[in-house]
């Protein structure tokens, strides 16, 4: 018998992974677990889905090595692949630049409803990895309570978009504020860039998020 043909094992490998994001909740469940590990059932409840559902998704994901689990009591706990971490994230970011340009439906909703509430330029990391330095700008974190203690950006104030419009007061008036959330396109920083202006604040958006920011090497703190 011939042995397998090494392109050919390349191949099928490079298949298997895209298989493993050829599903959206999968591609959910990777951008939750970037955030950092959870249970079965938190990652159920956040998503929406059935923790059957949920359980299934994450077993094809952990067979194609794309994440790991560990067993805490009567809990699996889930997390990315530590070893594949950065590059899991970036491949994510590289299918999201790609579907920008060849699927329309993804370029249609960019300009309908992301570009509608935020036609300003980004805040890039570099930019804010300096301001952050100078304390020239005051960070806001809008996702759930939950995933700020699993890791946020050095300094971030908490503010889970559902509470920001009883919060404002917390924020300052004479500061810029940058916001983030899990990504380039999560929904949470685009609604409290434009809440957040409609009430006068100077704000900007992050141009990425937290899991990026954490990929990239560029500190974070963590309960």
């Amino acid at each position: 018998m011939s042995s397998p043909n090494p392109a050919g094992v390349v191949r099928a490998a490079l298949a298997e992974v895209a298989k493993a994001f050829g599903h959206e909740h999968r591609v959910e469940l990777i951008e939750q677990l970037a955030q950092g590990p959870r249970s079965v059932e938190a990652i159920a409840e956040r998503i929406g889905v059935s923790v059957a559902n949920t359980s299934q998704h994450l077993r094809q994901l952990h067979r194609t090595g794309l994440v790991t689990a560990r067993r805490s009591g009567k809990r699996v706990i889930y997390r990315l692949a530590e070893a594949s971490e950065a590059d899991i994230v970036a491949l994510l970011g590289s299918l999201r630049r790609v579907a920008e340009h060849a699927v329309a439906s993804m370029e249609r909703v960019a300009g309908e409803y992301f570009h509608a509430r935020d036609r300003l330029e980004p805040v890039a990391a570099a930019d804010l990895a300096i301001r952050l330095r100078e304390g020239s700008v005051t960070l806001l974190d809008v996702r759930p309570a939950d995933e700020f203690a699993l890791g946020r950006l050095p300094g971030a104030l908490n503010i889970p978009l559902n509470q920001l419009r009883q919060r404002l007061a917390e924020l300052p008036r004479d500061r810029q504020i940058v916001a983030y959330c899990r990504g380039p396109y999560c929904v949470l920083s685009f609604e409290a860039v434009a809440e957040l202006r409609a009430n006068g604040f100077d704000v900007r958006r992050f141009q990425d998020g937290y899991s990026e920011w954490k990929a990239a090497g560029l500190p974070v703190e963590a309960v």
